[in-house]
């Protein structure tokens, strides 16, 4: 069992920045892979970013947010952090914090997690 709890969500102006944090607690020694989804009002979960908790430290992103989104890791304190910059209307959805439980780690798959957040919103206008 692994809770995830995500933060830092908000309301900013295009061009903006924000900068999301996911806490992991429970049994995390499972973790092989954390990773952020986003979903907006009638469309689908897709994802965003992602990074390897063992095996190196490999990040895989969107192509829509490649360039401007940053995925990091904290394995001490269980935590992943997306780092999002230049921030545009279309980025507006929640934000969702997902971790994998399998070693094989499909990292740009929904089907690849197994924990997930309550989410985040993130609204840039404008």
């Amino acid at each position: 069992q692994v809770q995830l709890v995500e933060s830092g969500g908000g309301l900013v102006q295009a061009g903006d920045s924000l900068r999301l944090s996911c806490a992991a607690s429970g049994r995390t020694f499972s973790t092989y892979g954390m990773g952020w989804f986003r979903q907006a009002p009638g469309k689908e979960r897709e994802f965003v970013a992602a990074i390897r908790w063992i095996s190196g430290r490999s990040t895989y992103y969107a192509d829509s947010v490649k360039g401007r989104f940053t995925i990091s890791r904290d394995n001490a304190n269980n935590r992943v952090s997306l780092q999002m910059n230049s921030l545009k209307p279309e980025d507006t959805a929640i934000y969702y914090c997902a971790a994998s439980t399998s070693p094989v780690y499909t990292a740009t798959s929904r089907a690849g997690y197994t924990f997930w957040g309550q989410g985040t919103q993130v609204t840039v206008s404008s």
